[in-house]
This record gives structure tokens, C-alpha cells and sequence, in this order.
């Protein structure tokens, strides 16, 4: 397991901003990062040697993520990692625009941040992303295009909430 500490070590940072990201909640976070350690650790003869250890710590994350918040809704409780947020003043270096597109990332749905985050943030790949939500790379494509677009009509006022599609 030796070999494998360094590398995990690297990836500690971006996984917790990840998952801050997700749960708006730090020690939701925080649990969710080690969570994500304990099951990659115990499922490391399980993963593909080729695979990119990024994407698939990514992957599991965000599945970790989705299942709790499944079992929250399950079990009728109220969703602590959307309501649980910290309250922070931001700085005052913070510009105008900066804060209204933070509020505007922040009323995405989880997945339209994830997508956003991923690829702009964490700099993985439209393949790395498709691989971690098990979708075709146009998928993830037009579901980044959405997101892109909600952010933009968002941070510009456009609109009061994210649209949702219906699909039959």
C-alpha cells in the first residue's frame, strides 16, 4: 500500500473541494472524502490498471455522494448536504461579478455543478467525466452545454431557477 500513498496523498486537496462543492458542508465533506479513501482502498485490486487514478477517486466520490443522498430521501430526512451550509461573509477583495456567479453556480443542480466543476476546475477530460458518470462522451458534452448555459442565465439574472426537462 506504500506506493499508493503518495498519489492519494496529491489528490486529497481536489477531492475535498469536490466534495465541499456537493454537500456545502465541510465536515460533510469530510466525511465524504474519507468514505471515498476507505472503499478506493478496499476496492484497489478492483480497479483498472489503465484507468486515470483521478477519475476513478472522482467516480467514487460522486457515487458515495449520490447513494447517501438517495438513502437521506429515502428515509424521509431532510437533505443536511443542501441545507448544511456554512455561512461565511466573503472577503472584501471579492468583485461584484465574482459573488453573482458564485450565487449563480450555487442554485445548479448537483450534477450541473459537478459536470462544471470537473471539467473546468479539475481540468479532466470529456472522456475522463463520461467515465466517471458511465455515459457517452455527447452526453456529457450536452449536459456540460446545459449547465454552461444556466450558469450564464443565472449570473445574469435570467432566470430565478435552473430549467428541468422532462423526459418520457
Amino acid at each position: 500500500m506504500h506506493e499508493l500513498d503518495e498519489p492519494l496523498r496529491e489528490l486529497i486537496p481536489r477531492l475535498r473541494r469536490f466534495a465541499v462543492s456537493l454537500t456545502r458542508n465541510v465536515s460533510s465533506a469530510d466525511d465524504l472524502v474519507q468514505s471515498t479513501l476507505e472503499r478506493a482502498i478496499s476496492r484497489w485490486a478492483d480497479k483498472r490498471s489503465e484507468g486515470d487514478l483521478r477519475a476513478w477517486l472522482f467516480s467514487i466520490l460522486y457515487r458515495q455522494f449520490l447513494d447517501a443522498h438517495r438513502r437521506s430521501r429515502r428515509y424521509g430526512r431532510m437533505l443536511e448536504f443542501f441545507t448544511g451550509r456554512d455561512d461565511a461573509q466573503p472577503s472584501v477583495e471579492r468583485t461584484v461579478i465574482a459573488q453573482s456567479t458564485l450565487q449563480a453556480f450555487d442554485q445548479l443542480g448537483s450534477e450541473q455543478r459537478a459536470l462544471l466543476l470537473w471539467v473546468s476546475v479539475e481540468g479532466l477530460s470529456y472522456k475522463e467525466v463520461a467515465e466517471i458518470l458511465d455515459v457517452p462522451i455527447g452526453t456529457v458534452m450536452s449536459r456540460l452545454s446545459r449547465a454552461r448555459q444556466a450558469l450564464r442565465q443565472l449570473s445574469d439574472g435570467e432566470i430565478a431557477s435552473p430549467s428541468l426537462r422532462i423526459l418520457k
